[in-house]
């Protein structure tokens, strides 16, 4: 983006730096301009000049990038009228590039003032400062991977988790945008098949309250403050650097064909609810940017349960959002989005509309229609869960998956017509769109790892400081046998066979597979569910790879090498078979365990643990074989004059597993075979 196109923010033309703003209701805006990065005293107050009615402006001659500044806005203190106006209040500039420092709470240094009236102190000795940027760099002939959805597997990951205690990353790089771009990552999300990072958060947050005075952080990063800003925590520094190291990254992983998408937070910021600081919009525009109750127009309408909601039916909301997302991509060279709580982001007057609000217009949008978006499909209001509503061009986080597999594997009964489904597509949730609509997932950033999945039956939340409150109650998991750390032989092959299974169910799953970061090495959070706020060992990978973790990190990679080996693992279309009512020949075969095809009698079976499909292409066919019971099955194969081999199995085999054309699975088990010799 250059200096005369039009955007907001500081921008430095190389003779000086021009400020523009937008606010409707805004009496006067002054821009609060520091000497050096140490000074706490403004140097200089410069009255902008409005433009147009709710665009200001603002030029300094010779300012040059690392000028710190900040903005205060005149106007009327009228909550009754949705207007908070603090000329006291330093604020934020909303499309700073970069920002000066963590934004944390300083007690009445941010906020506080929403309750009485305006607080006539000013905001000293503390200061949320923007800094001015040079956004010049050799993007080197960068190009996009541009992976099809088809072949695409994500890797959500938070950056400074993934690296920080990695031992082979530079310690000096360890938890920033470069460690994630280092060679020791680069060459393991290679191995694994991985092809585009979905990182957790990146922009500017703000830590509150609540957090500061339990001695935490906002570690997750889920309360934006600087929507154009990454965040100074992210990088081995600040004065924009920032800003440099996250282009080096996508640059650095872009050569290496992986995709970067961001997850942004679109629906909330991290300025709370009514007793929230004055940060940024709210103290800038308070009326237009946030969705207010109607009826009391003091009060947020809250669909995030963080406060506050944005106002995506006013326009002016709308073109914030849309500028955000428009400067990620051609300033920043994201390949895509995942939008948190995306549900929020439709909601008209009528409720959810996808033709509505952000979601419609980016897909309207000739450029970010381009682009690959994952919506997270629901949010706290009424009606709000919303998967499959989505249209083209949206992929959708699919948490029927995620509870169907758990259940599932767990030995739950009754799951086999679910999980056909899920493992099929999921037509039933996307109906006529593309198999590859839905993200197929088993964990996420939200709830258990999967290595907690099978070895706690509860949340140990307590670290948070919530007395246990926050977090999901229900994870469908399993301990088997013991809660938490064991180093019972029995119980540890359990789980780890658990484990290879249902990562093996997500390889050979129609959809778009994730993995959440530290699945592959069995990583785990000792039962918290919700570790928002634990930016410590709790949350971070740990490297230390044993022999079972490492036994299961080479199945992993082996697994999604045969995902990429078989193009009918990952097609566009659906699964057509039997459990769809189509006419034969199918290209998919649900069968028994006795080689026939399940009827609905077997379908409706709530005791049915073990099935298998058989997957025909015109020149191989492919068998998978589940069973989740807790006894061994005998599989009769199905005749081929070719016979058939196994591949990959989530057991240790220690003895040949087809007999006499039949394949012996024990328990919790997945086996992979192809018809005649494996390529």
């Amino acid at each position: 983006m250059n200096a005369g196109d039009g955007m907001l923010g500081a921008v430095w033309d190389g003779s000086g730096v021009r400020f523009r703003l937008r606010s409707q209701h805004a009496s006067a805006l002054r821009l609060c301009l520091f000497e050096s990065r140490d000074s706490s005293l403004e140097s200089e107050r410069i009255e902008f000049a409005r433009i147009e009615p709710d665009l200001w402006e603002a030029y300094v001659e010779g300012a040059e990038p690392g000028l710190r500044y900040g903005v205060r806005a005149d106007g009327p203190w009228n909550p009754a009228e949705g207007h908070r106006f603090n000329p006291a209040k330093l604020l934020v500039d909303p499309y700073a590039r970069a920002i000066d420092g963590p934004l944390r709470w300083h007690g009445s240094l941010v906020g506080g003032t929403a309750g009485g009236g305006p607080d006539p102190r000013d905001s000293a000795p503390w200061l949320p400062r923007s800094v001015v940027v040079d956004e010049s760099f050799d993007w080197a002939g960068d190009r996009r991977p541009q992976r099809p959805w088809a072949d695409t597997v994500i890797y959500e990951c938070h950056v400074k988790g993934t690296t920080a205690a990695h031992p082979q990353v530079d310690r000096a790089l360890r938890g920033t945008f470069l460690g994630l771009a280092s060679e020791p990552m680069i060459e393991h999300l290679l191995a694994l098949g991985v092809t585009a990072v979905e990182l957790m958060p990146v922009q500017q947050t703000f830590h509150d309250r609540a957090l500061c005075e339990r001695g935490l952080s906002n570690y997750w990063g889920y309360s934006p403050i600087a929507y154009f800003a990454p965040d100074e925590r992210l990088a081995t520094g600040g004065d924009g650097r920032q800003v440099v190291e996250f282009k080096e990254m996508v640059r650095t992983l872009h050569r290496a064909g992986i995709e970067v998408l961001l997850d942004v937070v679109l629906n909330h910021t991290g300025e709370g609810g009514e007793e929230g600081p004055h940060i940024c919009l709210r103290g800038l525009d308070n009326a237009v940017y946030y969705r207010l109750d109607p009826t009391d127009r003091r009060r947020y309408l809250d669909f995030s349960g963080c406060g506050n909601s944005l106002d995506v039916r006013q326009p002016a909301a709308v073109t914030f959002v849309l500028d955000v997302l428009r400067y990620w991509v051609e300033a920043m060279h994201v390949d895509g989005f995942r939008l948190d709580l995306a549900a929020s982001l439709m909601r008209t007057d009528g409720g959810l509309d996808p033709s509505g609000g952000v979601i419609g217009a980016i897909s309207r949008d000739p450029l970010l229609s381009r682009v690959k978006w994952i919506a997270e499909p629901w949010d706290l209001g009424e009606d709000g869960y919303a998967l499959g509503r989505f249209g083209d061009p949206w992929r959708e986080w699919n948490d029927r998956y995620r509870h169907a597999l758990r259940r599932y594997w767990r030995g739950d009964a009754g799951m086999i017509g679910e999980v056909a489904t899920r493992v099929a597509g999921s037509s039933d949730v996307f109906g006529d769109r593309s198999a590859t609509a839905g993200v197929n997932y088993l964990a996420s950033h939200d709830g258990f790892t999967l290595y907690d999945t099978v070895s706690y039956e509860r949340k140990h939340n307590d670290a948070n400081g919530e007395g246990g409150r926050d977090g999901e109650e229900d994870n469908a998991s399993a301990n088997w046998g013991v809660e938490g750390v064991t180093d019972d032989p029995r119980i540890r092959r359990t789980r780890f066979r658990v484990l290879r299974s249902m990562i093996a169910s997500l390889a050979v799953s129609r959809g778009v597979p994730m993995l959440r970061h530290g699945d592959e090495i069995a990583n785990t959070q000792m039962g918290n569910n919700n570790a928002y706020c634990q930016d410590n060992p709790v949350s971070w990978l740990d490297w230390r790879i044993d022999g079972d973790r490492r036994r299961l990190l080479e199945f992993t990679r082996r697994v999604f090498a045969l995902r990429r080996r078989f193009p009918m693992l990952r097609g566009e279309q659906f699964y057509r078979g039997a459990r769809a009512g189509e006419e034969s020949p199918p290209d998919l075969l649900w069968l028994r365990p006795d080689g026939r095809e399940m009827t609905e009698a077997d379908w409706a079976d709530e005791s049915v643990r073990a099935l298998a499909m058989r997957l025909a292409a015109a020149t191989e066919s492919v068998l998978i074989a589940f069973n989740a019971g807790t006894s061994p099955v005998w599989f009769d194969l199905p005749s081929s004059p070719a016979g058939w081999n196994e591949v990959l199995c989530s057991v240790e085999r220690r003895a040949p597993a087809i007999r006499r054309g039949r394949l012996r699975m024990p328990e919790h088990s997945i086996a992979i075979l192809v018809e005649g010799e494996p390529r």
